[in-house]
């Protein structure tokens, strides 16, 4: 007979899954048919999928989403938003996380890149990896913060080891000096290896000019956009009241969400 000195040991050893599952097939009248091998792979089971579901949920909130339940099986590829279901699925189950590759998501505000982005992060997280959200109008600033109080090297280093990095609203305010510089560091480190996402409603042609700095621009772009996924959006603001969720789905709840 299972003593509850095994359960706490069990409990101890941080495998609270296992030991909740072996105390709910004690209780199962007829778990004696079952072999030691069935029973034993049905509680290591138990502990992997906690243990998945654990991980999931620190990813998700390490993230730090925009939109934390957007899902791209939620997404609606109609012919005037610019963008195709296969071409999106077939992106989010292939290997642009592993191969370091590019998405951008162009179009006018409220179109909804904002909210793909995070559909496509947070599937990422579900996947097992590392994702960021950073919005590029509040960067300068809190590089400031960094600069100032000694953490921007180690920031840096954080960053570069992160899966897929999210960078949202690039290009809509501009860039000073320090900040140009920044944003090529942190280009810099993971161009090639990581992945990034970007959201934006300025055209690929208009970024050197953004950007404001020909050398800079030059190698920013070069690494961006050696390997890139590009999705042009288009059609009606889904921000109106009473039309469509961020997800581009018909909706009558109030649009509250920005998708920018």
């Amino acid at each position: 007979m299972l003593d509850h000195t095994t359960i706490d040991q069990l409990r101890t050893l941080k495998l609270d899954a296992f030991a909740t599952a072996l105390e709910a097939q004690r209780a199962q009248p007829d778990i004696h048919a079952m072999s030691f091998e069935e029973r034993l792979a049905m509680l290591v089971q138990r502990e992997i999928h906690a243990r998945t579901d654990r991980r999931q949920t620190r990813l998700l909130q390490l993230a730090n989403l925009r939109y934390p339940h957007a899902s791209i099986e939620d997404v609606e590829t109609r012919p005037d938003r610019g963008i195709e279901r296969k071409a999106l699925m077939s992106l989010a189950l292939g290997d642009w996380v592993t191969l370091g590759d590019t998405v951008i998501f162009t179009g006018p505000t409220g179109v909804g890149k904002s909210w793909l982005a995070c559909a496509l992060g947070q599937y990422a997280c579900r996947q097992g990896h590392s994702v960021r959200y950073l919005r590029l109008p509040r960067l300068a600033e809190e590089l400031r913060l960094l600069h100032g109080n000694g953490q921007f090297g180690k920031w840096l280093i954080a960053m570069a080891r992160i899966d897929v990095l999210l960078l949202d609203d690039w290009g809509l305010v501009g860039l000073d000096a320090q900040t140009r510089a920044d944003l090529l560091e942190l280009i810099e480190d993971r161009a090639a290896r990581k992945a990034t996402v970007i959201t934006t409603q300025l055209p690929l042609e208009h970024w050197h000019g953004w950007i404001g700095d020909a050398t800079i621009a030059d190698a920013i772009c070069d690494r961006l956009l050696q390997r890139s996924h590009r999705f042009n959006l288009g059609g009606e603001s889904i921000r109106k009241v009473g039309t469509q969720d961020t997800s581009g789905r018909k909706s009558t709840k109030s649009a509250t969400a920005k998708a920018a």
